[in-house]
């Protein structure tokens, strides 16, 4: 293969890797659903996040497996076991190791 078509086709596919997330965003951003609204905090909102709400947010999923695992029994007997985990267990846990570094919202899927 000569020197020129490698540098073309190195080109061509640098090309259009570097273009792939600008098409990617203008699709994802027409979206009405909110699963694909992208959020772009500011570095402030992520180091805060990190180091403030992350720590609180596993620790309440700590707590909440706890409390989930003493009223177990009083869950089984209204029937809300599921409800009961999801709310003191799963929604805390997914807020602190499923949602992206800094968002506000519930990106990391849709809501029941």
């Amino acid at each position: 293969m000569s020197p020129f078509r490698i540098l073309a086709a190195t080109l061509a596919l640098s090309l259009g890797l570097h273009m792939t997330p600008a098409m990617a965003q203008v699709e994802i951003s027409g979206s009405d659903d909110p699963v694909y609204q992208i959020q772009n905090p500011p570095a402030y909102a992520m180091v805060a996040d990190l180091f403030i709400a992350r720590p609180f947010l596993i620790a309440a999923t700590i707590v909440g497996a706890g409390v989930f695992v003493i009223a177990l029994p009083f869950a089984a007997t209204g029937g809300g076991i599921g409800r009961a985990g999801k709310a003191l267990v799963v929604d805390p846990g997914k807020a602190a190791f499923v949602r992206c570094l800094g968002c506000t919202g519930d990106s990391y899927g849709k809501q029941d």
